[in-house]
C-alpha cells in the first residue's frame, strides 16, 4: 500500500507542504490554498464510514461497506472536478487518495489506515495555516 502505519504521518505532512500556497502577511508564513472547509468535508465523508466500520465484526469489509467506499471515491473525484481553482484536484492527486482507496480492497485494517491518513492531512493543513 502507498501508505503504511510507519509513514502515513510523514507523507501527509509532505503532501500539505507541497501544495501551492500564498503568503499571509498576518501570520508571516505560507498558507495552503486549499480551504479548511473543503478538506474537512472530504474527511467527513471518510469518517462516517470509519465510525460504522468500528462496529463491524471481522477483518473483511461487508458488501455494504465496499459500496460506500466506492461511492467515497466517486465523491473525491466529483469534488476534485467541481473545484474551479483546481486546489482540490491538486490535493487529491498529490495525496494519492484515489490510488489508496483502490488499495483498501476488502481490508478493514487498510480502511482504518486510510482514515488516519485523512486525519493527518487535515491536521497538517490546519497546522500550516489552512484557512476557510
Amino acid at each position: 500500500m502507498y501508505i503504511t502505519q510507519k509513514d502515513y504521518v510523514d507523507k501527509a505532512e509532505r503532501v500539505i507542504t507541497s501544495l501551492v500556497s500564498r503568503y499571509d502577511k498576518r501570520t508571516v508564513r505560507n498558507v495552503p490554498l486549499l480551504t479548511t472547509s473543503k478538506i474537512r468535508s472530504l474527511l467527513s465523508l471518510s469518517s462516517d464510514i470509519y465510525n460504522e466500520l468500528l462496529n463491524q465484526q471481522g477483518d473483511n469489509l461487508s458488501e455494504d461497506m465496499l459500496g460506500r467506499i466506492a461511492y467515497l471515491k466517486v465523491r473525491f473525484i466529483y469534488e476534485a472536478g467541481r473545484d474551479k481553482d483546481g486546489h482540490v484536484k491538486d490535493f487529491v492527486e498529490k495525496a494519492n487518495i484515489l490510488k489508496i482507496v483502490d488499495q483498501i480492497g476488502n481490508s478493514k485494517k487498510n480502511y482504518i489506515l486510510f482514515n488516519r491518513y485523512m486525519e493527518a492531512l487535515v491536521a497538517y493543513h490546519k497546522f500550516y495555516g489552512g484557512k476557510d
